[in-house]
């Protein structure tokens, strides 16, 4: 699985998150915030022929507790997280080097 276009319909509970092993791509934003919309060709970009690497793309906002576990304040924030811990982050990326960097540091 690599990169995922759509947001999911329901967010996971952050236990289940925690839960999910190797190296999972966690992307907090909304389909209509245009940082987020931006950011889209970058993190597509980064994901490619990554099948070894999850990707979640959870649309955030007030009253939603996943975004609010992990502290989220700007769209988008990408989080890379290895057997659930979180390794790296960016908020509001602006290069592909940014993002792939990320995959790097894990």
């Amino acid at each position: 699985m690599s990169y995922t276009a759509a947001y999911a319909d329901r967010e996971p509970a952050r236990s289940d998150v925690d839960a999910l092993p190797g190296i999972t791509v966690l992307e907090f934003g909304a389909p209509w915030c245009p940082h987020c919309i931006g950011a889209q060709p970058l993190i597509e970009h980064a994901l490619a022929g990554r099948d070894d690497v999850r990707h979640l793309k959870i649309e955030d906002g007030p009253g939603r507790p996943l975004g609010r576990s992990y502290r989220i304040k700007l769209w988008p924030s990408v989080l890379v997280l290895r057997d659930g811990e979180e390794r790296a982050r960016a908020v509001r990326p602006t290069t592909q080097d940014e993002v792939a960097r990320l995959l790097v540091e894990t």
